[in-house]
């Protein structure tokens, strides 16, 4: 059986996401979708609008034959580790190909990029080094050295680009394969509709941002709108999540759950945490002594060198308790966390799991492991900051889906 990955977050699931899913096994012609999917908090250093399991099951239910866990270590990271950790997950689970939506829509301008930017001699890396000691972020670091790069450069083709997030992060994807497994097969297909972070529908493709999507519903509820733009079984999902929970994953509901943390810690023990660099604790723990609200906190906090999300992925550690010691000696996914599978997929872990890179865990209990407990303490926190019981990860077996 052939097997072909996509990498996701479903925050939440929507007509674009079916498309790529859609397009996946047809441009590939793979016998099961294996999705790896971020859990309850998100690369962008957000909590999940709806938990893990309710999104893997709108992932089984939209063609996705196996969802797997990306864990909280690599969930919770820059684009570079963060694709590390997924493509390393699809190899180990033997999938040869993988499928990523992006601006550019074609592949070769992903490979004449990379192809570029691992030639030595266009001294890429020293100019990132030589921009970031200017006292920018790294995102713009590295979108300004790209450009010089790129400028300078000729005979290369058509080049990606990487001022786009989905391009982003498929270029990441594709140097995190090239290093992993040169043989993985990668395609791309165009984002239709709206973009990343646009808040309008695309009246063409009925197709809304997720970001879009979750602004109208937290405002203004699941409106007509929102219902073209998304399946049926995801504006139930949200339902059931609302009715349950009173709302939906945010910041500006995890900030009581936040704010003591870092007034009991102080700079002091905050400069252990992941990702907390340069002095950013003493910013983050004046800033907590002030701020009523998340976003004062955030506008507070927020310079020319850390962009909001590095802040908010900084502040999802500190909830989470990854410190800088876990977070450097977890390099590499030492599992496969199944959430969910239909037949097919069951048919193909049955035939494969003994031929896979790492151990396939289906129950929370049955291993002992550090990275393991990393995801089931962010799960419990989850539940904590929308009102949900914890120990969720032990209670609930995988979604078998029809």
């Amino acid at each position: 059986m052939k097997a072909a990955g996509v990498v996701v977050e479903y925050n939440p699931l929507h007509n674009g996401h079916i498309h790529h899913l859609k397009e996946t096994r047809r441009l590939t012609g793979a016998d099961v979708v294996i999705a790896v999917m971020s859990g309850n908090f998100l690369q962008r250093g957000e909590p999940a609008f709806i938990d893990k399991w309710s999104r893997a099951e709108l992932a089984l239910r939209s063609g996705a034959d196996i969802v797997f866990e990306l864990p909280y270590r690599f969930a919770v990271a820059q684009a570079s580790e963060f694709a590390e950790g997924a493509i390393g997950i699809l190899a180990a689970a033997r999938c040869r190909m993988f499928c990523f939506g992006s601006e550019d829509g074609r592949i070769e301008p992903f490979l004449n990029t990379l192809r570029l930017l691992e030639d030595g001699e266009t001294g890429y890396e020293g100019e990132v080094r030589r921009l970031m000691k200017t006292g920018i972020s790294y995102p713009a670091a590295l979108s300004s050295a790209y450009r010089t790069v790129a400028d300078a450069s000729a005979d290369t083709g058509p080049l990606a680009d990487l001022t786009k997030p989905n391009n982003i992060l498929g270029f990441h994807y594709m140097k995190a394969a090239r290093s992993i497994n040169p043989e993985m097969a990668a395609f791309t297909i165009g984002r239709t509709g709206t973009g990343y972070h646009d808040l309008g529908a695309d009246p063409d493709s009925g197709i809304m941002s997720a970001t879009a999507i979750r602004k109208a519903v937290r405002t203004e509820g699941i409106t007509g709108e929102v219902r073209r733009a998304i399946p049926v079984h995801t504006a139930d999902a949200l339902e059931r999540f609302r009715e349950a929970y009173g709302g939906f994953g945010g910041w500006d509901r995890f900030w009581p759950v936040l704010r003591p943390l870092i007034l009991r810690d102080g700079a002091l023990r905050l400069k252990e945490i992941a990702e907390m660099t340069e002095g950013l604790e003493h910013r983050i723990a004046r800033a907590a002594l002030e701020a009523s609200a998340f976003t004062e906190f955030m506008e507070t906090v927020k310079t020319k060198r850390y962009t909001w999300t590095r802040i908010q992925r900084t502040l999802t550690h500190v909830l989470c308790g990854m410190d800088k010691n876990d977070f450097g000696r977890l390099r590499h996914p030492r599992y496969l966390r199944l959430l969910g599978m239909t037949a097919a997929g069951r048919t193909y872990l049955n035939r494969y799991r003994d031929e896979f890179g790492i151990p396939l865990v289906s129950r929370a209990a049955s291993l002992d492991d550090p990275m393991l407990k990393m995801d089931i303490r962010a799960a419990d926190l989850y539940a904590v900051g929308t009102g949900d019981r914890p120990g969720k990860d032990f209670r609930t077996p995988p979604i078998m889906a029809d």
